[in-house]
């Protein structure tokens, strides 16, 4: 190749770069631009959306509608409590055991597991032989107190008719008073097994009564099962009270007090009770090494059951905290705390740090400062309002 040829093909190089330097120029102008004004439509609806999340409009007649009750954040005394796991028990002092306190048979059952009884309703009847043999006991003492009486009144009037000797007479007040002493024994033996040994169509029937009135909580006897004297056939307890025990450790004990206040709270649905300690104990335990407390708790509707895991909720004592709001207040917006705070437009959403809080008042660690006015009352309303706003948008 000569020195010419090679010039004219570095020409026709130089000219095929131009031709494409020319040709992709516009392209990537309008790529660029597109760019451009894609990223300003994004950020234009990114400061949307943020205006969206952080202003809720609404005028004086809409808040009133709503019924969003105002406030001031303020310094205030937050109760300190202390939270301590728990569980129900039954009211030992209203859980009776039955049992039988003679050995015997079961002719009937009348209680079924779950069932509540009334006091003095039959629950089961046993045939027994000793208790026919106590029963006999009594009747002869008492046939024998019938005759002692006669024989006694005779031997009077043949003494006063100077017909017999006041040694008789004497005789037969001495076996008056021993077949008294007969009969009050065989009743005091009767009445050690129960009202239930006392009555009966047959002499061996023993019948099971509640005690009081409440729910067959366990039932251990079946018909025609034999049963020993010390067996609990029925357990009964009232479950109109409870008892919620929890476990304090040794270096809590000066802040659990008897008659303290306190709120019971369930684990697993959301309920809680208010109560008073009843019971602080005054050992530790040799396993746990901690103090057992109970706090009694009404329970009409029966929604605290017996072995229901609890947090027992200990007010013991006041502190200060120098920025608080009403527990209310309070909503999660984007996963975070916050409040809504009074503006010209209407209200904005403040992200806030929380410290602690008694369930009436909640103190602010950061992002709200004291005197600001918020929605104390009805915040859901406002949060429900920001996501209608949200979605609007997104459509």
């Amino acid at each position: 190749m000569n020195r010419q040829q090679k010039i004219i093909i570095a020409v026709m190089a130089v000219i095929a770069l131009l031709l494409a330097a020319l040709i992709l120029k516009p392209r990537g102008d309008q790529h660029a631009d597109d760019e451009h004004g894609h990223g300003d439509n994004a950020s234009q609806t990114a400061d949307k959306r943020a205006d969206i999340l952080e202003t809720i409009a609404l005028s004086e007649a809409q808040i009133k509608a709503a019924g969003i009750a105002l406030a001031k954040a303020g310094p205030a005394d937050i109760s300190t409590i202390l939270t301590l796991p728990g569980e129900i028990r039954f009211n030992e002092d209203r859980t009776a055991h039955v049992v039988p306190k003679l050995a015997g048979v079961v002719v009937s059952v009348h209680a079924e597991l779950g069932e509540t009884v009334t006091r003095g309703q039959l629950l089961a009847v046993l045939a027994s032989s000793a208790l026919s043999e106590q029963r006999s006991e009594l009747l002869s003492a008492q046939r024998r107190l019938a005759l002692a009486s006669t024989t006694l009144e005779r031997e009077r009037k043949l003494w006063q008719d100077k017909i017999s000797a006041e040694q008789d007479y004497l005789q037969a007040r001495q076996a008056l008073n021993e077949a008294e002493i007969a009969v009050h024994n065989a009743r005091q033996k009767l009445s050690v097994l129960g009202t239930g040994a006392a009555a009966g169509a047959q002499l061996n029937q023993l019948e099971l009564r509640a005690p009081f009135a409440g729910v067959v909580m366990e039932k251990h006897l079946a018909l025609g099962e034999a049963i020993k004297e010390d067996a609990n056939v029925f357990t009964i307890s009232d479950l109109s009270t409870v008892w919620a025990d929890f476990a304090v450790p040794p270096q809590d004990l000066n802040r659990v007090r008897v008659g303290e206040s306190v709120i019971v709270r369930a684990s697993a649905f959301d309920a809680q009770a208010n109560g008073k300690i009843s019971y602080v104990g005054s050992l530790l335990g040799e396993q746990t090494r901690t103090a057992n407390a109970r706090v009694s708790l009404p329970n009409p509707q029966r929604a605290w059951r017996p072995g229901l895991f609890v947090n027992v909720d200990v007010q013991s004592g006041l502190s200060a905290a120098a920025v608080t709001v009403a527990a209310g207040a309070l909503q999660t917006v984007d996963g975070q705390p916050a409040v809504f705070v009074r503006n010209a437009q209407g209200f904005a959403v403040q992200p806030v740090k929380l410290g602690r809080s008694d369930g009436q008042l909640t103190e602010i660690l950061q992002g709200l400062p004291a005197g600001v006015t918020y929605a104390a009352d009805n915040s859901f309303v406002l949060k429900a309002e920001l996501g209608k706003g949200s979605a609007e948008h997104e459509h």
